[in-house]
């Protein structure tokens, strides 16, 4: 829009100074009119330099303004979660403000379910998601993801008075995953050996609601994340013997340019200490089990 009134000030100009010129030709006085044509000039000089300035302006804005969008399943404690107030805090999320500041990036997060994080990656509409999402082989078909900032277990929960202290005490059980994850992909693969049905639910809130109301019998959760929910609503847990979790890490569209940028960005966090002061935080290496 700059460029275009300075072409028709250009123009203009050019008009003028002729019809001066003409003027002077013909032996009229043209002192008003050079004034006219000197204040002209100055005008013109002052448009380009506010373009000039709207310019670099516009540049440095853009610069400041890169948006970096990334989905969570805001239901994994201490990873992601909701406060009172609505926001979302958590170990994922103060990480993926370290790397967004560390990349000059401003960190968008956008909840969903966990079912549909892969999906958002695929369709592009997030340029990365950080969910306490595994590795695992059948997502990296899909998916590229960083290297791996944190591994844990699984744990079985159960009432305290009705107690499942181990996988045969499952036999002819339920037990509540939730949908999409790799608990629900280890508890299939259990129940053929050990006989209980698994049952799939949207989020981890709900999974521990469907226990609290007998609707299951036992959940299979990360270490971590049971490990807050046992305590907070007295439960009881046992350790999955049988597994060797893959890490997890963060996930991005296929061939995406971030994932080189991500990786320098973690290994720069984890050597100055900053990985390990949000564990200490978030008490991600504090887990005990009864």
């Amino acid at each position: 829009m700059c460029y275009k009134y300075t072409y028709e000030l250009i123009n203009i100009l050019i008009l003028y100074i002729g019809n001066v010129k003409l003027k002077k030709l013909r032996g009229i006085n043209t002192m008003k009119k050079q004034f006219k044509i000197i204040v002209m000039f100055l005008s013109f000089a002052l448009l380009l330099a506010a373009c000039g300035k709207s310019n670099e302006t516009s540049s440095d804005s853009s610069k400041n303004d890169k948006v970096l969008k990334m989905a969570t399943s805001a239901d994994f404690k201490p990873f992601e979660s909701r406060d009172k107030e609505g926001n979302i805090i958590g170990f994922d999320i103060d990480l993926a403000n370290l790397i967004a500041e560390e990349l000059g990036y401003k960190l968008d997060v956008q909840d969903m379910n966990f079912d549909g994080l892969i999906g958002a990656l695929q369709s592009k509409r997030v340029d990365m998601v950080m969910a306490g999402m595994s590795t695992t082989e059948k997502r990296k078909k899909n998916v590229d993801f960083s290297e791996e900032y944190h591994r844990s277990g699984e744990m079985f929960l159960s009432l305290p008075d009705k107690k499942l202290e181990n996988l045969e005490g499952l036999k002819g059980k339920t037990v509540g995953v939730q949908l999409g994850t790799i608990q629900e992909e280890g508890a299939n693969e259990l129940s053929k050996k050990y006989g209980f049905t698994v049952k799939p639910v949207d989020n981890a809130g709900v999974l521990i609601q469907e226990l609290l109301s007998n609707r299951v019998d036992a959940v299979y959760m990360d270490s971590v994340v049971a490990v807050g929910y046992r305590d907070e609503q007295g439960l009881y847990g046992f350790d999955d013997p049988t597994t060797s979790s893959p890490g997890m890490a963060i996930a991005f569209p296929k061939g995406s340019d971030l994932v080189d940028d991500v990786n320098k960005a973690l290994d720069k966090l984890e050597k100055a200490g900053k990985i390990k002061e949000l564990k200490e935080k978030w008490e991600l290496d504090q887990v005990s089990i009864e």
